[in-house]
C-alpha cells in the first residue's frame, strides 16, 4: 500500500479558501467576476519515501457542473443537485525526485489567452488541464492550455467548489508522457508507480449569496 506525504500549500491551510491570487477569475460587483492573476501556488511536501525517482502534480476541482445549462445564466443558479464532474487545473509530472517543493508562480505567473506551452519546463513535463475543453471553439481564448490555471467556479453555483492538489512520489524518472496528455493519462500511467501520495484542499466560491 502507498505511503503518505505531507503537502503543505503557501498561502492557506487544509480546507481554507484559496486567495484570488491564485485563481483564474475573481469575484467582481459589477460584472459577477473579473480575470485574476492566475499565479500557482507554492506546494511542499515530505515524508518523501526511498526510491522515489520522481513526482506528479494534479489539482481538480471535484463540483463542477455536470450540464452547462445553467452556469453563468443571468436569473438562474446551478442546483446542488446536479451531479459533478472532475476538472484538472494543474497537470505536471517527472518533476525531480529530490524535490521537496514548486515555488509561487512557477508554473503559472498570470493568464495565457490560448494556454501555456505543453511540454518540458524548468519544473516538470506540463499535460493539458481542462481550460483546453472549456475554451474549446473560443476564438480569443481557445487553445491547448498546459500545466496550472486557477479555480473560475461559475458566479451562480449554489455550493462552494473544493480544488483538490495531489502530489504523487513515484518509482519512475519518467511516467513517459508526451504531447497533449491530461490528466486521466496521468492517472492512468501512475498506476503500479506510487510509493506514497498526499494532498491538500482549497475551496472557491463566485456566488455572493454564499458569502452571508
Amino acid at each position: 500500500m502507498p505511503g503518505t506525504l505531507q503537502v503543505s500549500a503557501d498561502g492557506w491551510n487544509d480546507g481554507e479558501r484559496i486567495p484570488a491570487k491564485f485563481a483564474f477569475c475573481a469575484p467582481d460587483p459589477d460584472s459577477h467576476v473579473t480575470m485574476s492573476t492566475n499565479i500557482s501556488p507554492a506546494l511542499s511536501w515530505s515524508g518523501v519515501p526511498d526510491g522515489t525517482r520522481s513526482f506528479a502534480i494534479l489539482c481538480i476541482d471535484v463540483d463542477v457542473p455536470s450540464a452547462p445549462d445553467d452556469v453563468n445564466q443571468e436569473g438562474r443558479e446551478i442546483p446542488a443537485d446536479l451531479p459533478r464532474v472532475d476538472f484538472f487545473h494543474w497537470v505536471l509530472v517527472d518533476i525531480d525526485g529530490d524535490a521537496t517543493g514548486i515555488p509561487e508562480g512557477a508554473d503559472s505567473d498570470g493568464i495565457t489567452a490560448g494556454g501555456k506551452d505543453v511540454g518540458a519546463t524548468d519544473y516538470g513535463l506540463r499535460g493539458v488541464n481542462n481550460y483546453t475543453d472549456w475554451f474549446a471553439g473560443d476564438a480569443d481564448m481557445g487553445g491547448d492550455y498546459g500545466g496550472y490555471d486557477g479555480p473560475c467556479s461559475p458566479w451562480n453555483d449554489s455550493i462552494i467548489h473544493h480544488y483538490h492538489f495531489h502530489v504523487y512520489a513515484l518509482d519512475v524518472e519518467s511516467l513517459g508522457l508526451s504531447g497533449n496528455f491530461g490528466g486521466p493519462e496521468v492517472q492512468e500511467a501512475m498506476e503500479g508507480h506510487i510509493l506514497a501520495g498526499g494532498s491538500i484542499c482549497g475551496t472557491y466560491n463566485q456566488n455572493p449569496r454564499l458569502e452571508g
